[in-house]
């Protein structure tokens, strides 16, 4: 071997060390932009746990019935509906960031209509506002963080999304059981400007500045991702073809998500939403203090609880989701919360015959708990953060405005009719999210591919034939 031919091969080896380094390192700008998109997700939590731990008190203060009530809790759902029907297009026109303020406008008003409501028409138009602005989040920041982070990371970033949500759930669950429901609603602002503040000092979305056209800023934000001294060449050139590729294809329309090649990515977006719903996380979330209630076990305890356990198992969940992989994750998540309703179902069903008095509150207690634990695991953080790999950038504002749309509409059902059902029938309501989760464990088994340490432009192209 010539000397010429050792010198080529050991640069090349060099090269591939330094490109191996540079996906590999997590820098202070990654984990620092997370950080400031994930305080939207601290906003979300918090605006769930406080239907709950506020029931009380607003009913008492405002003379609400039931009825009022399930509207007041629900609405935020249907005020996400709309904001999912935006939160692609702003997310595009706008930027990612961009959105994300353009979100607090609408979270720090709603909060402070809350707070300061005389009767129920300021106080679903504060909840209104708040969900209007979740609804924006729940898109933004998952498909943010995935297109900031390195690929050997990526899902555990996105993960953090859910774990920011259970931060706010378990912080409220805990403060709501001693602060009114109007100083409630104003410790809710701290983070909305927190997140106002700090999303100054952030990069945007590099793909979406190649996206735009726009090359050097998506360079200059690649390095400041990746760090001063990584070479950015490689994954820009990645971005820039995927584009150039893109643009030679035909303008997305909504209408085009509906041909043949999208037709896995979208079944398995909306599916897994879906079954996020319709399981029943959202009445169980937004109403525990009186699923505890219903089941004779105090709410006060039931709740705190619930505050101690959340954010651990959430930590876990970001753990293993690049340890075990979404697919086996959402799996045992899934089996989780099919097991816990099956206990509460039981529950319900023996406290309605009088039988087993002094077991049926810890049986409620054990399958909240464990229902909630296992969606926090799994379930409650992993189809966002498919959500944000399967789709390419062509469709990805149009699909992600239909699967968050998905989402939230159907939170927006279960949220309304929770109330109703579980006064109707407990044990009954209970059988209905279990059969739920069965079949999504078959969907899940069937439908949903392996993610984990994939490039996004790879997922994406094994799921469509538009790269081939």
């Amino acid at each position: 071997m010539s000397e010429n031919q050792r010198n080529l091969e050991a640069g090349l080896l060099l090269n591939k060390n330094r490109n191996d380094i540079n996906e590999c390192r997590i820098t202070v700008a990654v984990l620092f932009s997370t950080f400031v998109s994930v305080c939207g997700s601290f906003c979300f939590g918090c605006a769930a746990g406080y239907s709950s731990v506020a029931q009380t008190g607003i009913i008492n203060d405002l003379g609400l019935s039931v009825a009022e009530y399930s509207m007041f809790g629900s609405i935020m759902t249907f005020g996400g509906m709309f904001g999912a029907i935006f939160s692609g297009k702003v997310a595009d026109l706008i930027g990612r960031k961009g959105t994300m303020w353009f979100a607090q406008v609408f979270c720090i008003g709603g909060w402070l209509a809350i707070a300061f409501s005389q009767d129920t028409i300021w106080l679903d138009a504060g909840r209104f506002s708040t969900g209007f602005a979740v609804g924006l989040f729940s898109y933004v920041i998952p498909v943010y963080i995935a297109e900031i982070t390195p690929k050997h990371v990526r899902g555990a970033f996105v993960f953090a999304n859910q774990l920011m949500q259970s931060c706010g759930l378990s912080l409220y669950y805990v403060i709501g059981n001693f602060v009114h429901w109007r100083n409630l609603a104003l410790i809710g602002l701290i983070p909305c400007i927190l997140q106002v503040v700090t999303l100054f000092f952030i990069p945007e979305s590099p793909r979406l500045l190649g996206k735009w056209g726009r090359e050097k800023e998506c360079r200059a934000s690649l390095q400041l991702l990746r760090g001063d001294d990584a070479d950015v060449s490689e994954e820009a050139d990645t971005i820039k073809e995927t584009m150039v590729l893109f643009d030679q294809g035909p303008k997305s329309r909504i209408m085009d998500l509906f041909q043949r090649r999208y037709a896995p990515s979208l079944v398995i977006g909306v599916g897994l939403m879906l079954l996020q719903q319709l399981s029943g996380s959202s009445g169980i979330m937004f109403y525990v203090g009186s699923v505890f209630d219903k089941g004779g076990f105090p709410s006060s305890i039931g709740t705190m609880i619930l505050a101690v356990i959340m954010i651990p198992k959430a930590l876990l969940g970001l753990i293993l989701v690049e340890k075990m992989g979404r697919r086996p994750l959402l799996l045992a998540s899934t089996s989780g919360m099919c097991l816990s309703s099956l206990l509460l179902a039981f529950s319900f069903s023996f406290r309605s015959y009088g039988m087993l008095d002094e077991l049926t509150p810890i049986f409620t207690c054990i399958g909240v708990v464990g229902f909630i634990s296992s969606f926090a695991i799994g379930m409650g953080g992993l189809p966002w953060i498919i959500m944000s790999e399967i789709f390419p950038m062509n469709v990805k504002v149009s699909a992600g405005t239909l699967v968050t749309l998905a989402n939230w509409s159907f939170s927006w059902i279960v949220a309304f009719a929770y109330n109703f059902m579980i006064e109707w029938n407990a044990s009954g309501t209970f059988l209905i999210f279990f059969s739920i989760c069965a079949a999504g464990i078959a969907f899940i088994y069937a439908m949903v591919p392996e993610t984990k340490g994939r490039t996004l432009e790879d997922i994406q192209a094994s799921l469509t034939d538009f790269l081939q």
